[in-house]
């Protein structure tokens, strides 16, 4: 077992999440409430991802932060390293590439909202934001989790963009993911297959939480 590249997995998986979740929800509510003319658009690049081969995204956010570009050198002259092949430049690509696992269930959860239960706290008396955080908050919030543990779960099992865009630096950019990769071509079966045992049963946990919260909403 990698335990380093474990917790580097861990430790992207974390910060994306952090990352995804105001960003996601703020996504998400614009297209929740967004009049459906403007929004098909929209949607579709936030959907990309789904569609996108990972290593066709991977090379395609190499090509606009790598070192030869201008956002690229201006990052590296404002922090004094390269944003390719490095922790920071994993936590881009997996944020863009997580992108809408983290919108579609809160987008789902904010739109079963009906929107005179909105209008009322308005006419209650409620500011905008009070009304976010005291009405739509608690009504979306199997939505919110749902998509907290699809982004932690696919990020920890991410492999082309990772690859792409970060390499496989060991302690680095090495995530679990490369690292059964590297395992299976030194042809250890035995390490290949325990990291593998570890990944899919987080992935069936996941899976089992996100359809326990549906069946939930669903019911209430």
């Amino acid at each position: 077992m990698d335990w380093i590249a474990l917790r580097l997995s861990l430790e992207l998986a974390a910060w994306t999440a952090a990352v995804l979740l105001p960003l996601g929800m703020l996504i998400a509510r614009e297209l929740a409430w967004r009049p459906r003319a403007g929004r098909a658009w929209f949607e579709a690049m936030v959907a990309l991802p789904l569609v996108l081969p990972p290593t066709v995204l991977g090379y395609y956010l190499l090509s606009m932060f790598g070192g030869t570009t201008w956002i690229g050198q201006a990052y590296q002259a404002l922090v004094g390293r390269p944003l390719a092949f490095s922790f920071q430049g994993l936590l881009l690509a997996s944020v863009v590439f997580n992108l809408p696992f983290a919108v579609q269930p809160m987008q789902r959860a904010f739109e079963a909202i009906p929107r005179d239960v909105r209008e009322a706290a308005w006419v209650s008396g409620l500011s905008h934001w009070r009304t976010f955080w005291r009405v739509e908050l608690p009504l979306a919030w199997t939505g919110v989790v749902s998509s907290m543990v699809l982004t932690v779960a696919h990020t920890v099992g991410e492999f082309g963009v990772v690859l792409m865009m970060g390499g496989n630096i060991p302690g680095q950019t090495r995530t679990i993911s490369i690292a059964i990769y590297d395992r299976v071509q030194a042809f250890d079966d035995r390490a290949a297959a325990l990291m593998s045992a570890l990944l899919l049963g987080f992935s069936l946990v996941a899976i089992a939480v996100v359809y326990g919260l549906s069946d939930r909403r669903a019911r209430a």
